[in-house]
């Protein structure tokens, strides 16, 4: 199916471009469309026009052999996207993806660090531009810094910090302006500390690695050029593990400062304005959070309880 695989294209430069969406989801999409199609050539699919719900349920009930639940609800997602898309541009005459249900997920609460493991987090990497005299080992030790300070302060994500720009800070009235999900812009504030870690790296740190491939990146790799999101991921495993916490992503990082506002009496509509969340739903499920945490906290202070 050439065809399918010239309109997956035209698919993942729309959802680049007129979605916003990062390119590691636009990556997982066009991967999961093209296993997808696989699949149905193998079954003796040869037009997309000829897709049926029945060759789908065939698709998914492979796929549901070989990866998590989770992984299967995202391809899903994926392929009703793909599908739904080619039919609104009258690609195809049906969209036979339209009755595909999404598998259902158990619901698991989000992973995050009480505030006595997130302080001991920050203590670890505040510390650790101290422990070296070699300039370009301390500018990665104050960058790291900086980046832990500001995934925990504001609760944005991985690819939101790597994509922030020197003007994006406004040490004034310590605020941030994001760009997110769909190319939307928010202003995040960012407290004291974070500040200090950020004036320390852009002002001692960030010259020793910048070079002619830094531009207006905020945050700089190791050769000069804007950090990528799988190193802000291994600073963040690695500093846990440091710190001796449980290991955590950069995405709880998120969970945690929000679970953390939520507990410190913040309302939930700021906390989701502050998060980016299209819906409100979404972050109501940190206050579920917050309630294991004081169920946990009150079984530790009461022994019969």
């Amino acid at each position: 199916m050439a065809d399918a695989r010239r309109m997956i294209e035209e698919y993942v430069d729309y959802l680049r471009g007129a979605r916003g969406l990062s390119e590691h989801t636009v990556a997982a999409y066009r991967g999961d469309l093209l296993g997808c199609i696989a699949i149905l050539e193998s079954g003796g699919t040869t037009e997309l026009d000829n897709v049926t719900l029945d060759d789908l349920r065939m698709w998914m009930a492979q796929e549901s052999k070989q990866v998590a639940k989770s992984s299967l609800a995202r391809k899903t997602i994926a392929v009703r996207g793909f599908f739904a898309w080619a039919h609104r541009r009258g690609r195809i005459a049906h969209d036979p993806a339209a009755s595909l249900r999404t598998p259902k997920l158990p619901k698991t609460l989000p992973a995050v660090l009480n505030e006595t493991q997130a302080e001991a987090l920050m203590d670890k990497a505040d510390a650790e531009p101290a422990d070296t005299d070699d300039p370009h080992r301390r500018a990665l030790a104050l960058r790291d810094c900086a980046m832990l300070e500001m995934l925990y302060a504001t609760g944005i994500r991985v690819a939101e910090l790597v994509s922030m720009d020197l003007d994006d800070v406004r040490y004034g009235n310590r605020t941030i302006t994001v760009t997110g999900k769909g190319n939307k812009q928010r202003v995040v504030p960012f407290g004291a500390p974070a500040q200090h870690a950020l004036e320390r790296w852009t002002s001692q740190g960030r010259p020793v690695l910048a070079n002619e491939r830094s531009g207006s990146a905020l945050f700089l790799g190791a050769r000069g050029g804007r950090v990528d999101q799988r190193v802000v991921r291994a600073v963040v495993h690695r500093e846990a593990a440091c710190a001796g916490v449980p290991d955590i992503s950069p995405h709880a990082l998120r969970h945690s400062a929000a679970t953390h506002m939520l507990d410190g009496g913040a309302d939930l509509r700021e906390v989701q304005e502050m998060l980016g969340h299209a819906s409100l739903q979404t972050t109501q499920r940190y206050t579920h959070v917050s309630i294991e945490q004081l169920k946990a906290r009150y079984a530790q202070a009461f022994p019969r309880a």
